[in-house]
C-alpha cells in the first residue's frame, strides 16, 4: 500500500518513514542538480539568502526537459544522487528533510540523515516521461541561466517514490542485497 505524503515534509514525518515504503508525494518539490547546489552554498556563504525555503524542503535531483506545447514540463527523470553528496549534508543541516534521486549515497550523507532526521527517496530512473505526468505546475525560481539545472518549483500530485534510506540509516540497497543472498527474493 502506498502512503500519501504531503510535501514539504516536516522532520517528524520524515523520521517516521522506513526503507522500502512506497510513497505518493503531493505538494511542492524543488528541482536542483549539482550546479544549483554549488551556487546555493556559495551564495549563502557570501551572505545571500537562499532562493527557496530550505526548512522541510524536498529537493528532487532532476533537470527537467523543456515542455512540449500544451504540457507543463518535459521529461523529468532523476539524476544520479551521488553528484550532490558533497552538498547534501549542509542542506540537511539547514533544514532540508527529503532528497529525491536515484543511486547510492555516501557515508557522510547517510550520517547527516541520521543526525538531522532526513530521508532519501528514489524515483524510477528512465521513467521521466511518466513522472512528468505527475507535475501540475512548474516555475523557475532561481538560476535561470543554468537552463535545465536551474531551480524549479514543481507542484506534484501522486509523484511515486520509494524510501531508499531512512533517517535511522536503514538502506534498501543493503537490505535488498542481503535478502537476495539469503534467497528471500
Amino acid at each position: 500500500m502506498d502512503k500519501i505524503i504531503s510535501v514539504p515534509i516536516k522532520k517528524e514525518e520524515a523520521q517516521s518513514l522506513r526503507a522500502g515504503e512506497k510513497l505518493l508525494l503531493s505538494g511542492i518539490i524543488y528541482t536542483a542538480r549539482d550546479a544549483a547546489h554549488k551556487r546555493m552554498i556559495e551564495e549563502y556563504e557570501e551572505g545571500i539568502a537562499l532562493p527557496l525555503d530550505i526548512e522541510n524542503a524536498a529537493i528532487y535531483y532532476a533537470g527537467p526537459a523543456p515542455a512540449k506545447p500544451g504540457h507543463v514540463i518535459g521529461s523529468c527523470g532523476p539524476t544520479t544522487s551521488g553528484r550532490m553528496d558533497s552538498y547534501a549534508p549542509v542542506l540537511m543541516q539547514w533544514g532540508q528533510t527529503m532528497m529525491i534521486g536515484k543511486g547510492l549515497r555516501n557515508t557522510a550523507v547517510i550520517e547527516a540523515m541520521k543526525t538531522y532526521g532526513a530521508v532519501y527517496v528514489t524515483a524510477i530512473g528512465g521513467a521521466g516521461a511518466l513522472l512528468s505526468k505527475c507535475v501540475a505546475e512548474m516555475s523557475c525560481i532561481a538560476y535561470e541561466d543554468l537552463g535545465a539545472e536551474a531551480i524549479y518549483k514543481l507542484v506534484v500530485k501522486d509523484f511515486p517514490v520509494i524510501v531508499t534510506i531512512d533517517s535511522l540509516g536503514n538502506n534498501l540497497y543493503d537490505i535488498g542485497q542481503k535478502e537476495y543472498r539469503k534467497g528471500s527474493i
